[in-house]
């Protein structure tokens, strides 16, 4: 892709889904309107957030603007990770490569197991009684 065209990818974990578009710029990242460093307000999201742009070494490269719903901030977080990690991998094919081997290609499927009738939560079974 040449330098002046603008990347959308989307990411998701759990119920959180992350439409991400990126664009050449200076390295701001918005999340909902918001800076990303306002949005998130745990570290350890931010840190995850910016990931995949470390890896390769393009943090100052890109602007990128999220629009982020459903989940909760973690797995927002995650999501938005996956689809800058997408978008990175559509903008330079040898990226790909680097970015799968990390593990931020593949969309992390695990899903909350849901309550069982009858019991009182996923696993959890009502204490046994002998007698």
């Amino acid at each position: 892709m040449t330098e002046s065209t603008s990347m959308y990818a989307t990411g998701k974990r759990k119920t959180a889904v992350a439409r991400v578009r990126m664009a050449p710029g200076t390295g701001n990242i918005t999340v909902n309107q918001k800076p990303a460093d306002e949005y998130f307000e745990r570290e350890t999201s931010r840190m995850i957030l910016r990931q995949s742009l470390e890896l390769v070494e393009v943090t100052e490269k890109y602007d990128i603007s999220a629009t982020v719903m459903g989940g909760g901030k973690s797995a927002q977080a995650e999501a938005v990770r996956h689809g800058i990690a997408r978008a990175l991998s559509a903008l330079d094919i040898e990226l790909r490569r680097v970015l799968k081997r990390a593990g931020y290609i593949t969309r992390d499927a695990r899903q909350k197991e849901r309550k069982k009738p009858g019991q009182p939560g996923a696993r959890k079974r009502f204490q046994f009684s002998k007698r």
